[in-house]
């Protein structure tokens, strides 16, 4: 298969078949392009039909590859990155940057990072697309191992960070409230004082529910975990409503404190700290369009801190 061969295949479902082939679920594939799981089913459908055959076992596990899916996915991967080359060849051989740049980003940095980012790429660098996908920092390290995207933005804990990893924003970890709380009411609250208060957190084995388990069992306290959510959102309408409380930065509730809508207390002894990273895939060479964009990741992040 080669890039000649491309005007019979739209490139665009190939690259869904091979998200599916790499992340094994329909469900996980939609979530990160802000689809639905039907839309990504009738692509995959579609493809079939194309190929005369299926590529994909529904599993209760998810989608495993056919032994069709298993012979094409080396080639339409091939095709993929032969076509994607060809275009940052393209755009380097003139010196300028032009391409899709895939980036992976927690949803609390849409406001500080995502939004100031796109602003200044399509002032700087027109030929340049990027496409952001949400995720929790698990997720955003997978896709960065398996080179589903370009630039990765999870967070890190702990002063000393993998050697990958480049520091953009060290942020505090709040206790967030709704407006009017007396407890988050103060600018810090005490980490003991977080016993029995209904919480909204990621499920484990999110790294930041882990460390307030190990917290709180170091502090002989007991943390009441209303509802496991790794949605910010969930989290945030939950406490807007006045269930609970969630632990989060600052930067991830600024509209809502703008807003007057949630309160947010720092969170002491001990202070919970987490760092913002900028980590690039291994699995090929970075294209200009790729150093670009993580150099005014880079520039932006410096202006927050």
């Amino acid at each position: 298969m080669s890039i000649e061969s491309a005007r019979k295949w739209d490139l665009a479902r190939l690259e869904l078949f091979a998200a599916v082939a790499d992340l094994g679920s329909l469900t996980r594939v939609a979530a990160a392009r802000g689809s639905t799981q039907p839309v990504i089913s009738r692509q995959i459908a579609a493809l079939e039909r194309e190929c005369g055959g299926r590529l994909f076992a529904r599993t209760g596990r998810g989608m495993a590859l056919t032994e069709l899916g298993q012979r094409l996915l080396p080639r339409i991967k091939s095709m993929l990155a032969e076509a994607k080359q060809l275009s940052e060849e393209v755009g380097a051989a003139s010196g300028v940057a032009a391409g899709e740049v895939r980036i992976g980003a927690l949803p609390s940095l849409y406001k500080l990072l995502i939004c100031p980012l796109f602003r200044v790429t399509q002032e700087r660098f027109p030929k340049v697309r990027l496409h952001v996908f949400e995720g929790s920092g698990g997720q955003i390290d997978e896709w960065i191992a398996n080179g589903y995207i370009d630039i990765g933005l999870p967070y890190r804990y702990g002063k000393r960070l993998p050697g990958d990893a480049q520091r953009l924003i060290d942020a505090d970890s709040y206790l967030i409230g709704p407006a009017g709380d007396r407890l988050t009411g103060s600018p810090t609250v005490e980490f003991v004082k977080l016993a029995r208060k209904p919480l909204v957190l990621p499920g484990a084995p999110s790294v930041v529910r882990v460390m307030l388990d190990q917290l709180a069992k170091r502090k002989h306290i007991t943390l009441d975990i209303v509802l496991a959510a790794d949605s910010l959102q969930i989290q945030k309408e939950i406490v807007l409503n006045g269930y609970g409380y969630t632990i989060l930065p600052r930067h991830a509730v600024l509209t809502e404190i703008d807003l007057g809508t949630l309160q947010a207390a720092r969170i002491v002894n001990p202070g919970i700290k987490r760092t913002v990273v900028l980590v690039t895939t291994s699995s090929r060479p970075l294209s200009l369009a790729c150093r670009e964009v993580a150099k005014l990741i880079r520039q932006l992040a410096q202006v927050t801190r």
